[in-house]
């Protein structure tokens, strides 16, 4: 198992590595609280990702939505196959367009 971890490369940038699934994941927020920007369009670069589950993408979701409260669009980058096809299923790919 491998744990996500998000890295912040600048204001607007971050990179997701590790496993996006209910075992990595527990209660772990994907963005530190102390995380600040004036950027209103923030992007996840998920090349790095190993594997998702629906878990992962809840999670993203979440976030997605922790975000929009504070006025900030979240983009995604990088999409690994696995996670495009979960989308697809839950019908929410166009949530990170």
């Amino acid at each position: 198992m491998s744990k996500v971890t998000v890295t912040q490369l600048d204001e607007q940038h971050y990179r997701v590595s590790g496993e996006l699934t209910r075992n990595s994941i527990s209660a772990e927020r994907l963005l530190n609280k102390n995380s600040q920007s004036n950027h209103k369009n923030w992007y996840f670069d998920l090349s790095e990702v190993s594997r998702v589950d629906t878990a992962g993408l809840a999670w993203l979701i979440h976030s997605f939505a922790e975000l929009k409260q504070q006025g900030i669009h979240l983009e995604l980058q990088n999409i690994p196959e696995q996670l495009q096809k979960l989308m697809q299923l839950g019908q929410v790919t166009n949530l990170f367009e």
